[in-house]
């Protein structure tokens, strides 16, 4: 495997405070009509965008620890006929609810946020929160907000109001967890051709239990089964193809001491191993086929997120994952918004192929430019495929802010790039098809964007086909967003004055 770029750029395209600006707090909930808008929304644009993300940054002016610490914040921009609608609101979750009347923090924090009190507070305090501010996702009639450690909170999808946790018609235990990266499979084999939506959990230990859930369009569980693997698991995503689901499991080691003793949050005891090999554990998602669950090695550097997974024929699989040469660790006397950025690795974009017959796995880097954040045409989920969209850093090398949209051809190697500029910051783009259009990359391209100029966010809508023009609508929103995680569309349009 070659050697992770990790070198950095010297002269900053951006404005740290800015970039710091976009982590401010937003305690406004709103409900309009967006009438600000640059260009033109296309009429046949036709759904419902969710998105999630950490709303709040501190508790009653106590600043949390990471932004991954931050109660949830959904947004919703409904469209219709040329027009949309924005919405946003907290999910109330029974952290946030508590916290919000105790006007501190009650709950310790995954990536390090204390409770209030001082060190006796946190001692053998495993409270963790239920923050749900890691995706959002329409299915089976739900409107869910994920975060990997717990149960999903359901929401209304006309108002977003919070209809409490949800564990899916008793699929989930109690004490499970849902992911916060469901994988929809457009066309399942194993369905007669349905869709259906594949997700997992972990149960991590010195044996992880890993859970994989398929559940139909109506929410009903399809298949379910679990597997043991060894040692410590931190999997924030994973990858599927019509007979497999792909799993890469870090080269990390956990002390959970600090953890118990209340001096670190959990995030804060995972030490990367960079001279191991990442563990690729490759299960059929046929738990009757004859197929059995391979583990892989390769050398993979630290993952969050993957792109797409596809099969090239009965023993070759191709997937397509952001690396990064090393884990961003989370240190307990440090402040995320003083990051210095020239002392990270990048996240890049990489291939890797695993031969099943012979065990043989390859890795080729395909995109050096620090990206992350990949979207595909949800048709092509787990299949073969040429388009992907993510969110870039300006400067051709080094770790920075995400500044621009990058379109990579994987057929022919050519990329399309457009930056917002120096005081704007995006976050994960979401391909929407074009309906009736057959080509890969027929439809439009959404993302959100912090624009320091006016300290607010923007919806920029792009031709899919051709990023470099710009965007063909911006939604100028009448607040700020702080910088989000995930999100997904739904062909479903949700406007809120027409709740049922």
């Amino acid at each position: 495997m070659q050697t992770l770029d990790s070198s950095a750029t010297t002269t900053p395209y951006f404005d740290r405070k800015d970039w710091q600006r976009g982590y401010e707090s937003q305690r406004q909930e709103i409900s309009t009509v967006v009438d600000r808008i640059t260009g033109t929304i296309p009429p046949e644009l036709t759904g419902t965008l969710f998105r999630n993300g950490p709303g709040l940054l501190d508790i009653n002016g106590e600043p949390i620890h990471h932004p991954f610490d931050g109660d949830g914040m959904v947004c919703a921009i409904a469209f219709r006929d040329g027009h949309a609608y924005f919405q946003n609101r907290f999910v109330r979750t029974e952290g946030f609810v508590k916290e919000q009347a105790a006007k501190k923090s009650l709950y310790r924090g995954v990536f390090g946020t204390k409770r209030s009190g001082g060190w006796l507070a946190n001692l053998f305090n495993l409270n963790v929160k239920n923050i749900a501010n890691t995706n959002v996702i329409y299915w089976g009639d739900r409107l869910l907000a994920l975060w990997e450690g717990g149960k999903p909170h359901r929401l209304n999808p006309h108002t977003l109001e919070t209809l409490g946790l949800d564990d899916l018609d008793g699929i989930l235990d109690k004490g499970g967890s849902f992911s916060a990266h469901p994988r929809i499979d457009p066309a399942s084999i194993l369905d007669d051709g349905q869709p259906c939506l594949v997700n997992f959990s972990i149960s991590p230990g010195p044996v992880t239990t890993l859970n994989l859930y398929e559940l139909s369009p109506d929410g009903k569980l399809l298949r379910k089964q679990s597997h043991p693997v060894p040692g410590f698991a931190f999997i924030h995503d994973f990858a599927i193809t019509p007979h497999y689901a792909l799993f890469f499991q870090n080269p990390v080691q956990f002390n959970p001491l600090p953890f118990l003793l209340g001096q670190r949050g959990a995030a804060e005891c995972i030490k990367f191993q960079p001279d191991q090999d990442t563990k690729v554990i490759i299960v059929p998602r046929d738990p009757n086929s004859n197929r059995t669950v391979q583990t892989l090695n390769v050398r993979a550097g630290f993952i969050f997120h993957h792109a797409n997974a596809w099969e090239e024929d009965e023993n070759t699989i191709g997937i397509d994952s952001i690396c990064y040469a090393d884990f961003p660790e989370v240190e307990p006397d440090s402040d995320f918004r003083e990051i210095d950025f020239t002392k990270i690795d990048p996240g890049q974009l990489w291939r890797f192929r695993f031969d099943l017959h012979t065990r043989a796995a390859t890795a080729h880097l395909i995109e050096s430019r620090c990206v992350e954040f990949p979207a595909i045409h949800p048709h092509q989920e787990g299949r073969s495929y040429r388009y992907t969209y993510l969110a870039a850093a300006a400067p051709p090398t080094g770790h920075a802010p995400h500044q621009a949209l990058l379109k990579h051809d994987f057929a022919t190697g050519t990329q399309q790039f457009y930056c917002f500029g120096p005081r704007q910051f995006v976050t994960e783009p979401v391909f929407v098809p074009k309906p009736g259009e057959t080509d890969e990359d027929a439809g439009w391209v959404l993302t959100m964007v912090y624009d320091a100029d006016r300290h607010g966010s923007d919806l920029a809508i792009f031709n899919a086909q051709d990023l470099e023009a710009g965007a063909i609508a911006t939604l100028h929103l009448d607040l700020h967003i702080p910088f989000g995680l995930h999100g997904n569309w739904t062909d479903q349009i949700f406007w809120p004055n027409e709740a049922a």
